[in-house]
């Protein structure tokens, strides 16, 4: 691509918000944010004046001024925007979760995501991605799966020894918790698609899945798959028993706040993976990698870098410290660039540059689909209290 690269938006809350950030930082391609499309006139009129954009009140007029799309919606609305967005020609960035299962068609209040039959939930999952897939590609169309995990500079640095080491990775542990999600249709399943499984696990499962793929391909020129997944779901605020002192969110209708996974892969070798909504103290997000010839320790969110103590949160009320710290007041450990330590600024250098130049980003479309498979095979097996479930592919 010669031209300047046209980029819409199309959302305007939480994630529009450093999405633009991080195309703000972009180096090196020539593009232009044309403008924002929500469909929350009032939100999405302050998201493009503050940052001197158009405002839209069409997406199809949106779509067709561009040449890519950045989808940073509820994920009930992903594969409608994407295959929309892919079927215009235009190239596409999704954020996470890829996409999911959010009721049968017509489903309202009445229905509920925590009793619906967890077989039926991961064909249509299934379904829905598959046509997100073959929309990208009957299009030729290039698709950026934000995974911010896969372009971490921790996770870049454990890429790096992974292929220089040829290593054998024996055993993958790792999470992502906080106190509980922005977004005001998170809880509800037929927005959100699930709970901290799909809106937190996606990340520690996408890097897992990410770290086996490029050690497959640097031994044998292949990824190594996922093959099953056992699983376990609790809805801890939701329980009679628990106390709430008003520290976590628990305005959750009918999602988990609390998951853990067992993956295996196609070699024998393993993942575990936890994410929920209970931990207080801002993001926990990590992951380490236990190999037959390293063992490295990934922080994702959590570092040392910078350490913090005021006796007076007031001193630091117009202060940015971390996402979800919940405090300011005593020790933090503030990071000195929240977005290049979580992989955005990288995520989104390697999207544009990568549509820019024609060539498939490191994170796209097969990653966004595998962690979906993954995702709601282990729905099925929490349903089962735990029994191992195939995962499926495209």
């Amino acid at each position: 691509m010669k031209k300047e690269l046209k980029i819409g938006i199309i959302g305007s809350g939480f994630a529009a918000g450093f999405h633009y950030d991080a195309i703000r930082n972009v180096k090196g391609v020539p593009y232009e944010v044309v403008g924002v499309y929500s469909p929350t006139p009032q939100n999405r009129d302050k998201f493009a004046k503050q940052r001197g954009i158009k405002s839209f009140d069409d997406p199809d007029e949106l779509i067709s001024g561009v040449d890519l799309v950045e989808v940073l919606t509820p994920p009930s609305s992903h594969e409608q925007l994407c295959v929309k967005a892919a079927n215009a020609g235009k190239h596409i960035i999704v954020e996470k979760p890829f996409t999911g299962f959010f009721g049968p068609a017509g489903a309202d209040e009445s229905w509920r995501g925590d009793t619906a039959p967890k077989e039926e939930m991961l064909a249509g999952a299934m379904e829905s991605g598959k046509r997100i897939v073959e929309a990208v590609r009957k299009n030729k169309v290039l698709c950026g799966y934000a995974e911010n995990w896969v372009y971490a500079p921790a996770v870049t640095k454990e890429a790096e020894v992974i292929s220089a080491s040829k290593s054998q990775i024996l055993w993958i542990m790792g999470g992502e918790s906080h106190s509980g999600s922005h977004s005001p249709t998170y809880g509800i399943w037929r927005f959100s698609g699930g709970g901290a499984m799909m809106g937190k696990a996606s990340h520690p499962i996408g890097c897992a899945l990410y770290l086996k793929r490029l050690e497959g391909q640097t031994a044998r020129g292949r990824a190594i798959r996922p093959v099953s997944v056992s699983a376990r779901t609790h809805a801890i605020t939701r329980l009679e028993g628990f106390k709430d002192l008003g520290h976590l969110r628990t305005s959750y209708t009918d999602i988990e706040d609390y998951s853990q996974l067992h993956i295996t892969f196609e070699d024998g070798m393993v993942a575990d993976i936890f994410a929920s909504d209970i931990v207080l103290g801002g993001l926990y997000d990590w992951m380490e990698v236990f190999s037959n010839n390293h063992r490295c320790r990934l922080n994702i969110s959590t570092h040392n870098c910078c350490q913090l103590y005021t006796p007076k949160e007031e001193y630091l009320k117009d202060v940015y410290i971390a996402e979800k710290l919940g405090t300011k007041q005593g020790w933090s450990s503030p990071s000195p660039s929240e977005h290049w330590m979580e992989g955005y600024d990288a995520e989104i250098q390697d999207f544009v540059q990568s549509i820019y130049e024609g060539r498939s980003p490191l994170s796209n479309e097969n990653l966004g689909m595998d962690i979906t498979s993954v995702i709601y095979a282990a729905y099925l097996s929490a349903e089962k209290r735990g029994t191992e479930v195939d995962i499926p592919t495209v």
